[in-house]
């Protein structure tokens, strides 16, 4: 007898994500580190958050919110997203029965879709999409039904026509987001009215992804879901603390929606995460009491869009409006007639300057000649990448 043992086999698997590989973000992300670029792909700050954040959150696990929170998440945390949300929404939601806290809010995201889907439903989802949007629903074993945005010299917007045609009897929900990833649109009150159109005296749900909620720019007010209470009464809301403080590694977010809704979503909530970093809880309840950081966010980040923009300016690329998110679009047609993945490896490896292709947020891959910068970086990250786009 042979004395080597044979090592057993590996079972199949039969996957569950046939169309999922390796994200356009980690490609990106490990194409400007091999290359040595300036990544202004991935959507992160490279600067650090405000120290007294820090502070409070260390100041909560010396205090001993080490433990298990409630699945709901702490109450003082809940307490503080209700009373930010009258405050600057006008709607009040119940602080026990219609605000959970999530881990970050792409488990927000999925979850919803995960609670209120069921197999052979369908998903009404406007791309270009964040990329979560897609899988969550297969997951679900509902059917995704796309609807493009349209692009033209003002920028992008909804066919909301288009978003009507498209809702049928077997509808179970609409995603919309924005501020929007990754085109830097928003949507406006006759956006909101439109949807409210659609969606009267059906039993669609919407799925509002709201994470860019405070980076909205030019005078411009974010119109929340929560402003429109017959949307609202259907609607799953969703928002980020990593994206509002700087923070996206700590992955917290919340969702608000009505209780009969809520009640479903912690069906789901309990099972796949259950509860979320204690101390980062007490820590960002106690940095919510100012106001300021949140307020003073869109003149932040309109400041650095600005030498963003201004920073391109007489260069050959197109920039498209950026009324929100701190994503810019730009239009690279005049540089080169590359697919945008081509393209956005090219200024990578050549120019040194990461980007992400537009084209990765539409399931079949659309061409438009776009791609997206993040300018959510330091002044000097900023003014080294436009030196070399500059110089195009």
């Amino acid at each position: 007898m042979n004395s080597r043992q044979i090592p057993p086999a590996t079972p199949v698997l039969t996957t569950r994500l046939p169309a999922v590989g390796t994200t356009v973000f980690t490609r990106m992300s490990t194409l400007a580190a091999e290359h040595g670029a300036v990544n202004l792909g991935q959507g992160f700050p490279d600067f650090a958050c405000e120290p007294t954040l820090v502070d409070m959150v260390t100041d909560a696990m010396r205090s001993g919110f080490n433990q298990y929170p409630m699945m709901t998440g702490a109450p003082v945390l809940r307490q503080a997203i209700v009373a930010k949300i009258a405050a600057h929404y006008g709607h009040a939601y119940d602080v026990n029965a219609e605000i959970t806290v999530t881990a970050g809010a792409t488990q927000a995201l999925t979850t919803a879709i995960l609670c209120a889907v069921h197999p052979g439903e369908e998903v009404i989802v406007i791309e270009p999409a964040y990329d979560s949007y897609l899988p969550a629903i297969e997951l679900a074993g509902g059917v995704a039904v796309r609807v493009q945005m349209e692009v033209g010299a003002a920028g992008y917007s909804v066919p909301w026509h288009k978003v009507q045609a498209a809702v049928n009897g077997k509808t179970r929900m609409i995603v919309i987001n924005t501020p929007h990833n990754p085109t830097g649109s928003v949507l406006r009150e006759a956006d909101m009215l439109a949807l409210a159109d659609i969606v009267r005296g059906t039993n669609v749900l919407i799925l509002s992804d709201e994470v860019y909620e405070h980076m909205v720019y030019d005078g411009q007010r974010h119109e929340s879901i929560c402003r429109h209470p017959d949307l609202a009464a259907r609607s799953f809301v969703v928002s980020s603390f990593g994206k509002t403080y700087h923070v996206t590694g700590w992955k917290i977010g919340y969702v608000a929606a009505p209780a009969a809704l809520m009640a479903e979503f912690r069906k789901v909530h309990q099972y796949n995460v259950f509860s979320i970093n204690t101390p980062m809880q007490h820590g960002i309840a106690g940095y919510m009491a100012d106001p300021a950081p949140y307020l003073d966010l869109p003149a932040f980040y309109q400041r650095k869009r600005d030498i963003f923009r201004n920073g391109l300016q007489g260069s050959r690329f197109e920039l498209l409006p950026a009324d929100g998110t701190y994503f810019q679009c730009v239009r690279y047609g005049a540089i080169s007639d590359m697919p945008e993945a081509q393209f956005a490896e090219w200024l990578t490896t050549e120019i040194k300057v990461a980007a992400i292709p537009v084209s990765a947020f539409y399931q079949q891959g659309k061409e438009s000649g776009i791609v997206r910068f993040c300018f959510a970086k330091k002044d000097d990250t900023l003014a080294l990448a436009l030196e070399r786009l500059a110089g195009i």
